[in-house]
This record gives C-alpha cells, structure tokens and sequence, in this order.
C-alpha cells in the first residue's frame, strides 16, 4: 500500500492526477505522493517535441491533377490538462486535420505551383494546424511535405521535360565553350599578327638606322679625307713658302696635288678655270727640261 502511493515522474514529463474521477493537480517532476484508492493517475504526459510521419493523402491540385502527397509534422505539448481532456485521440485528429487543410491549400495551386512552392504550403499548413491545435495543449512548431507524387504519366511527361532541360543547357554550354575558344583563337592570331607586324617594322627601323649610319660614316669619311687632302696642301704650301720656291716648283706641286686628287675616292673633281695659265705651266716645265738635258750633254 505505501509503495503504491509513491510515483516518480521524468525529466520533461507531467503526470494527471484524478481524484474520486476528478482532475486533481499535475503531478511535476520528482517524487509525487498520491492516496491509493482516492487517487489515481490518469497519465503520462510527455513534454518533448515529437515528430509523426503521416502516409500519403491524395490531393486535387487546380488544374485537375490527383497527386499523392506525404507530411511530417513537429508538435509540442505545451498545455497536458487540455491535451487529456481537451481531445480524445490527438494523432488521429492531427492527422485528419492535416489531410484536410492541405486539400485546402493544394487546391488552390496548380500542378506547377505545386512543385515550386513547398515552403509557402509548409507556411500555411503550419499556421493553420498551430491555431487549430492551440485548444488541446499542442503547439505545432513545423510542417514538411514528405514527397509529391504526380501520376505516372505525368512524371514521364516531367522526367522527358527535365530531360530536354538538360540537353539545352548542355547544348549552351558547348557552344559557349566553342565561342570561349574562338574568341580566344582570334585573338591569338590577332596578337600574333601584331607582334609579327612589329617585328618587320623594327626590322625595317633598324635597317634604315644601318644605311642612316653607313652612308654618315661614308660621308663622315669622305669629308675626312677632303679635310685631310687640304691640310696636305696647306702644309706643302707651308713648306714651299719657307723653302722660297720659284714659279716652276709651285707649278709643279699644284699639278701633283690635282693628280694624287682624282686618284681618291671623290666623285668631283674642280680644275681651275685658268687653262691658260696652266699651259704656260707645261711650257715652263718642258723648257726646263730641255735646259737641263743640254746642259748634260
């Protein structure tokens, strides 16, 4: 008898006490102490988030298509007075609840809609179920819809649709990739059509600059030695005027210097304008010449 008046409730857990078939108090975690025979208790109460995994309803969407559709739902007791007394079978009238309102809300939508729209029926049907549930101590946290089956036929029309789907953005992708490696050829040609077009005109620069540089050497060269035959002259010059040479002597250098002129590399050659004169030179000499030979003999 003292045994029988002792009962422990669990962590997350709540215990109805009747007393004579009365509602009595909530027996809380712990040791709770009842009077056998006056009291009893009624049950067990569990405070934790349970989850049910209701079997598929058929469902009518808009346009007319019966499809099979499976929830999940997430519930809490919050309240374990009303969720005894309040409710006689509270799984069965969850259940029962959730076929109906997603009828509601399927019915609403067409096929498509359907398929894409998951979380706004999960919101809705959560909504409606929290409220509905709130008289009997549950507090429905979520709503999941399992699986949508459409018909078999209308599956193999989607599989065949995804399918094409498929293909397309294959098909996109390989022509994106085709014109990615065009694009990317031409543009090679392209660079490698400037750097050669650079190539020939650097070539041509710098075959320019060479002939440029040739041909200011080679006058470089020429006015060397121009410079150089006039200071020769000047020297002689020099040299004859310390020396007192008559009219034949400087006659001669000129005439010798005029020589060793055209034998150079110059492509103009100036003679003096006066040929008298210089005939009088030749004259001069060949008398000289005779003179001496005489002389010899």
């Amino acid at each position: 008898m003292l045994f029988s008046s002792i009962r422990i409730i669990r962590q997350s857990s709540v215990g109805i006490v009747e007393r004579l078939g009365k509602f009595h108090k909530k027996a809380e975690q712990g040791i709770n102490v009842i009077i056998p025979l006056i009291d009893t208790f009624r049950a067990k109460v569990d405070l934790r988030e349970q989850v049910v995994d209701f079997p598929p309803q058929p469902v009518i969407t808009k346009d007319n298509v019966t499809m099979m559709i499976d929830t999940v739902v997430y519930y809490q007791v919050t309240d374990a007075f009303k969720f005894v007394y309040e409710i006689a079978n509270p799984i069965l009238a969850i259940e029962n609840l959730t076929a109906t309102t997603l009828r509601n809300i399927v019915g609403e939508l067409e096929l498509d809609q359907t398929l894409t729209s998951r979380d706004i029926v999960n919101t809705k049907l959560r909504a409606i179920l929290d409220e509905a549930t709130d008289k009997w101590g549950i507090k429905v946290n979520r709503v999941e819809l399992k699986n949508i089956l459409p018909p078999q036929d209308i599956q193999t029309a989607m599989e065949k649709q995804m399918r094409a789907e498929r293909e397309k953005r294959e098909a996109i992708l390989r022509a994106e990739g085709q014109k990615t490696a065009a694009i990317l050829e031409a543009e090679g040609l392209k660079q490698a059509a400037i750097l050669k077009a650079e190539a020939v005109k650097e070539a041509a620069i710098r075959e320019a600059e060479g002939s440029r540089q040739a041909k200011i050497l080679n006058a470089e060269g020429e006015a060397q030695a121009i410079l150089n035959v006039q200071k020769a002259i000047a020297d002689s010059l020099v040299m004859l005027r310390e020396a007192a040479p008559d009219q034949k002597v400087l006659s001669l250098k000129s005439l010798e210097t005029l020589k060793s002129m055209a034998e150079g590399q110059a492509t103009k050659l100036i003679i003096p304008g006066d040929l008298a004169g210089l005939a009088g030179v030749f004259a001069a000499l060949k008398e000289s010449v005779g003179d001496a030979a005489k002389a010899a003999e």
